[in-house]
């Protein structure tokens, strides 16, 4: 990241812009930072004018104790008054829900793209979340970095074996480093429920999308974000998977964003 700002609570945000045209902040999501969405940007650099950022607690930006969701949404509120006043948001996974609560802030946005938030559309899905908060919060606590990593991916569906590997992998040094974000998307994703209430305070226009070769109930829980959202577009990238390829994304996201 090449810049930096500041958000009302002192925190620096460090961010990198590319591009011209209408202004998106790309928001990503858990165990990532800002570097991630780089080639979303590219790709939308051509029509866009386009931040990527490192949320707070990861990266080269700052982080100020006691989290909450309002400080991120600051953050954000930083960024976009740098572009002028008014932006549009993209989020991915746990980022996106993000991005949905900064638009139900009414920070001045007027598009929000999310694609695959990690929601749960029934009740049982709150059970599996409050565990994770529990054992989450404990290994944090203690300095265990590596098992809070380790449960957010069985959270995920990660295979033993695979995490097992990525434990030995050169990556697993900065996963480490960014674990103690994991409780800022934990925050930000609140029970696990698809927030419904939230939602239909969204004023503007919402596109939820989801990948085709994505599990089942991350269809589920985009087609519900859509629908509880007064203006909400559910879209399928088929051949998608949650790690979606920017280059199938992109046109995607600049129809809507573009409007």
């Amino acid at each position: 990241m090449d810049k930096k700002t500041l958000s009302r609570d002192g925190t620096p945000v460090a961010y990198e812009r590319t591009g011209q045209g209408p202004a998106v902040v790309l928001v990503s999501g858990a165990m990532s930072t800002g570097g991630t969405m780089r080639p979303l940007a590219a790709a939308l650099a051509d029509r866009f004018d386009v931040v990527v950022y490192d949320r707070r607690g990861r990266g080269e930006s700052g982080d100020t104790a006691p989290y909450a969701v309002d400080r991120e949404v600051e953050d954000l509120a930083a960024l976009i008054e740098l572009l002028g006043g008014e932006a549009a948001l993209y989020g991915i996974s746990s980022g996106g829900a993000l991005a949905l609560h900064a638009a139900a802030s009414g920070l001045p946005v007027r598009r929000v793209a999310v694609y695959e938030v990690p929601y749960a559309v029934y009740e049982g899905g709150t059970k599996e979340r409050a565990e994770y908060t529990e054992r989450l919060d404990e290994a944090l606590a203690h300095g265990r970095r590596g098992d809070a990593v380790e449960l957010f991916l069985r959270l995920t569906g990660l295979a033993e074996q695979m995490i097992q590997g990525a434990r030995q992998s050169p990556m697993w040094s900065g996963m480490e480093a960014i674990a103690p974000s994991l409780a800022h998307d934990n925050t930000v994703m609140g029970d696990g429920l698809v927030p419904r209430d939230l939602l239909a305070s969204v004023t503007v226009p919402v596109l939820s999308a989801a990948g085709g070769a994505s599990p089942g109930w991350l269809r589920e829980a985009a087609q519900a974000v859509a629908e509880a959202a007064p203006e909400g577009t559910y879209r399928v990238l088929e051949g998608q998977t949650h790690m979606v390829d920017p280059q199938v994304l992109a046109p995607v996201l600049a129809e809507f964003l573009g409007q």
